[in-house]
């Protein structure tokens, strides 16, 4: 009977990396560019928060927590992938492909419970508004944090440790980043308790936030269609950026979660690609864009502090 770290490759092999010779410094700047808008638009968000005492509430709070959790993710995917861009072997360490793992699997739990805490938020507002402050005192809004923050951690970290246990008789990857399933597929053992244990942490770090989500909004529907159309329109321009945030989201969970059922190499190159990059790229440029463009408050305050910025640099 051969040894299980025999049977477990210390490699695994990126195999959707081709060689597009030049072109690959067109992507790498490309890549690079939207990397660096993405770190920007992300930390302007969070120092506009932090600097500006009147947005030390709930919901702005909650909006710097999503940018610092966009800025996380980016982190696990961003560097490693501009690296293979330029790169002409794919080749990425058992540990560090397990790392990977972690933090684009911890960020995408933890932008489910932040948005689900934001739908809170949103819900104790409009419906509860005399209780408000009440309700969403700062020690509501530290245990909802932390909540957020801690759960994914330990569910998220026995993923990772069932997975990499397993003994492996392959190290072929067919994606741009290292992710759960694929390494879960390469198996020579049994997988029965990693596949109980990943539709158990899905429904509660996915399906059940989602669900919380869409009741907490379907209150707020049922009493906006009993109200004035002043109340529905102020109502909606509050929850607008989070529906956006949230449906944007919700896409992005639903590629992945679609991709990964299928055997990688059976879909087209292209497409993973572009649903891969959708899940990783689109949420972290859509949190910064939606609130700090429609929200005034924000948007008042960045450019409050661009200006002071300019008129310092001019001085």
């Amino acid at each position: 009977m051969k040894n299980n770290s025999s049977l477990t490759p210390f490699y695994f092999h990126f195999t959707l990396f081709s060689d597009y010779g030049a072109f690959r410094y067109l992507f790498f700047f490309l890549c690079l560019l939207l990397y660096m808008f993405i770190i920007s638009a992300n930390v302007l968000i969070i120092v506009t928060v932090c600097l500006e005492k009147s947005l030390h509430q709930p919901m702005y709070i909650f909006i710097s927590s999503l940018c610092i959790n966009s800025l996380y993710g980016s982190a696990g995917f961003f560097p490693r992938f501009l690296m293979d861009l330029l790169s002409d072997t794919h080749l990425i360490s058992r540990p560090s492909c397990f790392i990977q793992i972690y933090v684009i699997y911890t960020y995408a739990s933890y932008e489910l419970t932040l948005l689900s805490a934001m739908a809170y938020d949103r819900y104790v507002a409009i419906c509860h508004p005399l209780h408000y402050h009440h309700k969403m005192s700062f020690r509501m809004v530290r245990d909802l944090l932390m909540f957020a923050w801690i759960y994914p951690v330990f569910t998220l970290s026995l993923i990772v440790y069932l997975s990499s246990s397993l003994p492996l008789c392959g190290n072929k990857i067919h994606r741009i980043f290292c992710s759960n399933w694929s390494v879960v597929q390469l198996s020579c053992g049994d997988i029965t308790v990693n596949s109980i244990v990943g539709r158990v942490v899905t429904i509660t770090t996915i399906f059940i936030p989602l669900s919380f989500v869409l009741y907490s909004y379907l209150r707020i529907l049922i009493l906006c269609r009993r109200s004035s159309s002043e109340f529905r329109g102020k109502a909606l321009q509050t929850c607008l950026p989070h529906i956006v945030s949230f449906v944007n989201y919700c896409i992005s969970v639903f590629c992945e979660i679609s991709l990964s059922r299928y055997k990688s190499d059976e879909i087209n190159a292209f497409v993973i690609v572009v649903l891969s990059l959708e899940f990783l790229v689109i949420p972290p440029i859509n949190n910064p864009v939606v609130y700090g463009l429609n929200l005034p408050q924000i948007r008042k305050n960045i450019a409050k502090h661009l200006r002071t910025l300019k008129i310092g640099g001019a001085a």
